[in-house]
C-alpha cells in the first residue's frame, strides 16, 4: 500500500503511515511499555544477511518457539540446515514429562541402540524402533535417560525461547513450519533508545520489554530478583560479551537451590564471596557453576537484552508473576489471588481492612506449588508510615532498606529497642552496617524536627542505630548523638502512633509513595 510501511513490534507485525514514530509503533496495539525504559530497534537494510543462520523458529499450532544449533558440526546439525524447510504440518506424535515428539517421517538417519542422557530443552532426530522411516523432531523437556534411537552424536540444538509453548502442547497440534531467523550485519544495525519521537522505517523490528520465566528449582532466588525489578525494570549496571548483570541488591545473599548450564538467556545469581547478591543474564554459553544459582530463563525478548547497553533500564515481565500480599489489607489480597486459583487463609487480625504483615509461605513459586496461603493480619494501629528522602540520603537510605527489610516487602520491621522522654530507639534486626556504608550524609544544621527519623552514621560509634523524636530538638539527632554523627532519611507521618509501643515491640513499616 502506498505511503506505508510494516514494521514488527515484539514479534507482531504491523503496519503504519510513512513518517511514523517510535511511540505511534508501541501504541498501534496493547504491547509491554513504560516510560524510561530503553525499546530496542533492529534495523534493516542492504546489508548481507549472516551466512551461517544458528536459529530458526519452530511455528506451531500452539504457537511457536526458537532453537539454536550448537556450534559443533555433525550429521544431525546438516541434516537440519539441509531439510528444515520441508518439515511442514508435522503431527505431535506424542507428550510426556521428560519430551515430545513431532512425526512420522522418513530420514537417513544411522541410529544407536542403547540409552542415551539428556539435559532439558535439547533438540534430537530419533527413529522409532530404530526404523528411520520412523523419524521423529525430539524436544526434551527435563533431563532425563531414555532410548530414543537417536544418532550416535545426539543432540543438535537447544530451545532458547518459548519453551511454555512446549508444555501445551496437545495431540491435534502439528509444526507448521519452520523458519531460518536470519540476523543482519552491519555497524549501527541496531537502537537502544528511550526516545519515543523516533522515526520508524520500513521493515525495522521493535522490541519493548523480556518476559523471564521463573525456574520452579529457585523460589528464593525468585523472590531475589522480584525485588530487584520492584519498579519493573532491569538495569544494566555492568554489560560484558557474555552477560548483562544487575547490582542493585549487591552484598545480600542469595541461597544456592539451582546447579544447571547458564545457557544463553539464563537468569542467575551470584550467591558468594565478591559480588554476591548481583543478578545476571548470559547472552552466551557458560557452564554450570558452584557460585552461580540459576533461577529462570528468558523467554521472549533476547534481542533487547543483546542490544543492552550500561545505565539502560529494560523492561522485564515474569512468568508467574509476584505474589506479594504485604501491605494489602484482606479484601485486597483475595481479590488478587482469584487469577491464580490460591486459597486465602487470615490469621491475626482476620477483618477485611486489616493490613498483611506476613505471608506462609513466603515465596511465589511455594505459595502456587501448595495452592495456598497463610497471610497474618493486623489492625492499622500498629503500621507506621514513612516518606524517605532519597534525593539527600540515598547511600543511608540503601544501607536502611536493606537492614529492615524494603528491599524485598513493602512492609518493614523496626524493633523498639528504648525509650526516654521524647525518644525513640531502634535497631534492626539485620545488621546491613557490616556491609553497606553510612558516611556523613544529610546531617542537620540547627534544629531535628519532630518525626525526623535519623542513623547514627560511621562518625559515632553506634552507627547503625534509628531514631525519632517526637518533638523538634536543636541539640541532638534522633538517636541522642551529636548532629555531625546523625543522617537524616525521612520522617514518620503519624508519629502519634508511637505512644501505642513500648520496649521490645516490633513496629512495622510502610513506605508510602515509592514507585
Amino acid at each position: 500500500m502506498d505511503g506505508m510501511i510494516t514494521v514488527e513490534v515484539n514479534d507482531v507485525k504491523i503496519e503504519l503511515p510513512e513518517g511514523a514514530t517510535l511511540r505511534d509503533a508501541i501504541l498501534a496495539f496493547d504491547t509491554p511499555y513504560k516510560e524510561g525504559n530503553s525499546i530496542g530497534i533492529l534495523k534493516r537494510s542492504a546489508a548481507a544477511q549472516e551466512e551461517n543462520v544458528t536459529e530458526y523458529r519452530i511455528i506451531t499450532t500452539a504457537g511457536e518457539f526458537m532453537i539454536e544449533l550448537f556450534v559443533t558440526d555433525s550429521p544431525s546439525k546438516r541434516r537440519w540446515v539441509e531439510k528444515s524447510d520441508k518439515y511442514r504440518n508435522i503431527p505431535l506424535r506424542w507428550s510426556s514429562r521428560d519430551a515430545v515428539a513431532f512425526g512420522p517421517f522418513s530420514s537417513d538417519i544411522d541410529p544407536k541402540r542403547e540409552a542415551g542422557v539428556y539435559r532439558e530443552y535439547e533438540v534430537l532426530f530419533a527413529a522409532g524402533g530404530g526404523d528411520p522411516r520412523n523419524t521423529h523432531i525430539i524436544i526434551t523437556k527435563d533431563r532425563h535417560s531414555a532410548e530414543y534411537g537417536d544418532p550416535q552424536e545426539g543432540a543438535f540444538g537447544r530451545v532458547v525461547s518459548g519453551r511454555r509453548v512446549l508444555e501445551s502442547l496437545r495431540e491435534k497440534d502439528s509444526i507448521i513450519e519452520i523458519k531460518p531467523v536470519i540476523s543482519w550485519k552491519q555497524i549501527g544495525e541496531h537502537l537502544l533508545t528511550t526516545d519515543l519521537a523516533t522515526p520508524m522505517e520500513d521493515g525495522e523490528k521493535v522490541f519493548t520489554y523480556l518476559d523471564v520465566v521463573m525456574s520452579p528449582e529457585s523460589p528464593l532466588g525468585a523472590e531475589h530478583f522480584f525485588a530487584l525489578i520492584r519498579k519493573g525494570s532491569f538495569k544494566a549496571d555492568m554489560v560484558s560479551s557474555s552477560f548483562i548483570s544487575n547490582h542493585t541488591l549487591l552484598g545480600e545473599l542469595p541461597a544456592y537451590e539451582n546447579y544447571e548450564p547458564r545457557t544463553r538467556g539464563t537468569v542467575f545469581l551470584r550467591t558468594v564471596g565478591y559480588g554476591a547478591g548481583k543478578a545476571f543474564i548470559s547472552t552466551d554459553d557458560r557452564t554450570a557453576s558452584i557460585l552461580h544459582s540459576v533461577i529462570g530463563h528468558v523467554d521472549k525478548g533476547m534481542e533487547l537484552v543483546k542490544m543492552a547497553e550500561a545505565g539502560h533500564r529494560l523492561l522485564v515481565r515474569t512468568t508467574p508473576p509476584q505474589i506479594m500480599l504485604h501491605g494489602k489489607n484482606f479484601s485486597e489480597a483475595e481479590e488478587e489471588l482469584v487469577p491464580f486459583g490460591v486459597k486465602l487463609i487470615r490469621e491475626g487480625d482476620t477483618n477485611d481492612e486489616a493490613l498483611i504483615v506476613a505471608q506462609d509461605p513466603d515465596t511465589t513459586i511455594g505459595i502456587l506449588q501448595e495452592g495456598t496461603v497463610r497471610a497474618t493480619g493486623v489492625d492499622d494501629s500498629k503500621i507506621v508510615n514513612i516518606e524517605l528522602y532519597d534525593d539527600v540520603a540515598p547511600i543511608t537510605l540503601d544501607f536502611f532498606r536493606h537492614a529492615i527489610g524494603l528491599q524485598f516487602r513493602p512492609v518493614g520491621i523496626l524493633p523498639l529497642i528504648m525509650m526516654y522522654e521524647n525518644t525513640y530507639i531502634f535497631k534492626a534486626e539485620k545488621p546491613a552496617e557490616r556491609y553497606k556504608e553510612i558516611l556523613p550524609e544529610n546531617v542537620p544544621n540547627k534544629k531535628v524536627a519532630a518525626g525526623e527519623i535519623g542513623v547514627t552514621n560511621q562518625a559515632a560509634k553506634r552507627m547503625g542505630m534509628v531514631g525519632v523524636k517526637t518533638k523538634d530538638d536543636d541539640l541532638f539527632g534522633p538517636t541522642g548523638e551529636k548532629f555531625i554523627s546523625t543522617n537524616i532519611i525521612g520522617r514518620i507521618l503519624d508519629t502519634e502512633k508511637l505512644q501505642h509501643f513500648k520496649e521490645g515491640d516490633k513496629i512495622y513499616v510502610i513506605e508510602r509513595n515509592r514507585e
